[in-house]
């Protein structure tokens, strides 16, 4: 797998998928910025493994939701790289709760957190790759933003919006070479998966074809193909990552 550009910007890069993203993609050779809001001791840790599996990366503190700081961050890349290659916009929050009980401001922040932040983010990236005029964005959506699910309105609402801001996004990138895809995840094996009963994990699993959750570098293997020069035909595209559970 190739890449023509030498450095991503991954945010919520700490733990989990983002975590994951980020060391396939120091395993292929790009400078990983690892983006964290709180937890600088776990960003700290995979900034190490990365470095002692031969990797590059840089730790880098920022609110998304945060408009002047994600723009300082920004200038902060600019200032020591010289460019941007690459941007994976990955962080994101959950408040389910029944639509019926849900408040004004519940539905808000989650979009605020996963969808505007990832518009303000995705501008910027546009801005400074038309320099270039180089450069892939992948937005990490979710399988809830294609089907909808019961108590998740909110969550639902912006990974569906994240969808159809990429096609637009891409759009207006493609005149200047740069692409934007999404990725959109099913159950994926994480912590909180891990505490599940066996019972209720069976009853998600016997929904999905393949009969398992996917784990994290299944994602991060797909969102380093979308970033790669393999995949420069690719823009405006979702690709699932669900064991067909939706096909």
């Amino acid at each position: 797998m190739e890449f023509s550009g030498k450095n991503v910007l991954v945010t919520g890069a700490s733990r989990g998928i983002g975590r994951s993203i980020a060391l396939v993609l120091a395993k292929k050779g790009l400078k990983v910025w690892i983006n964290y809001r709180s937890d600088v001791l776990k960003a700290d840790e995979l900034k190490d493994e990365i470095e002692r599996e031969g990797g590059s990366a840089a730790v880098i503190k920022f609110d998304i939701t945060d408009e002047e700081a994600l723009k300082e961050a920004f200038k902060v890349i600019i200032d020591s790289d010289g460019e941007l290659s690459y941007l994976v916009n990955n962080a994101g929050i959950t408040l389910d709760k029944l639509a019926i009980r849900m408040k004004t401001e519940e539905f808000s922040k989650v979009i605020e957190a996963n969808l505007t932040s990832s518009f303000v983010s995705s501008r910027e990236a546009l801005k400074l790759m038309s320099k270039k005029r180089f450069g892939a964005v992948v937005n990490i959506s979710s399988i809830v933003g294609e089907s909808g699910n019961a108590g998740q309105v909110n969550y639902s609402a912006s990974k569906g919006g994240l969808i159809a801001m990429t096609k637009s996004f891409a759009l207006e990138g493609a005149p200047r070479g740069i692409r934007f895809n999404c990725v959109t995840p099913g159950f994926i094996a994480t912590d909180m998966t891990d505490a599940l009963s066996e019972e209720v994990k069976k009853s998600y699993t016997d929904k999905i074809p393949l009969k398992r959750f996917g784990e994290a570098k299944d994602v991060a293997n797909a969102v380093a193909f979308l970033l790669s020069d393999e995949a420069n035909y690719i823009t405006g595209e979702t690709l699932k990552v669900n064991g067909g559970m939706l096909m």
